[in-house]
């Protein structure tokens, strides 16, 4: 895990992760179908990493600004239960969802690819960028994926916050020994 002791020390911080969609979760491409029908791509890795650092305590969401039944389906599916759609600008939401939560801004990251991600981002503990994220959101995020959106980004984010926090290999003992 290739990060520096500041970016570890604040994910070791760590109890709330929040993902945007489009061009973090996906590949930020919109395919339309003939009917009008939205698809999107999730990468299962992304997935999977997501129920591992949501097993160990710290809260997953999603803010997004388009609404998407395959979005809600795909966070059922990953047992996350802050799923917030529809919202443009995003930052309001993020400030209420920390006070549900009775969390600090510090104890939060945001996962963003584009400049309507720079609000939360500048506000969070740990500011993350994917890879292929615009210039300006690279430049203000505190640690960049070496993965683009949908395409293990969000994985590389679940473990270096596992990493940070000491989880990590108790997570992935049972896959170790094959009793997983």
């Amino acid at each position: 895990m290739s990060a520096s002791p500041e970016v570890l020390a604040r994910a070791a911080n760590l109890k709330l992760v929040v993902f945007d969609v489009d061009g973090v979760l996906t590949d930020g491409r919109l395919l339309l179908g003939d009917n009008g029908v939205e698809y999107k791509a999730f990468h299962s890795r992304d997935g999977h990493g997501m129920k591992m650092l949501g097993q160990t305590g710290v809260e997953l969401a999603v803010i997004t600004g388009r609404r998407s039944q395959l979005v809600a389906e795909r966070m059922a599916s990953l047992g996350i239960a802050h799923v917030h759609q529809g919202h443009a600008p995003k930052l309001p939401v993020f400030e209420r969802l920390i006070a549900e939560l009775n969390l600090t801004e510090e104890q939060s990251a945001y996962v963003g690819d584009d400049v309507v991600d720079l609000g939360i981002m500048a506000r969070v503990g740990l500011a993350v960028a994917v890879a292929n994220a615009h210039p300006l959101v690279l430049e203000q995020a505190h640690w960049c994926t070496r993965s683009d959106g949908g395409r293990g980004a969000a994985r590389e984010v679940c473990d270096l916050i596992m990493h940070a926090q000491g989880t990590f290999e108790g997570v992935h003992r049972d896959y170790l020994t094959g009793d997983a």
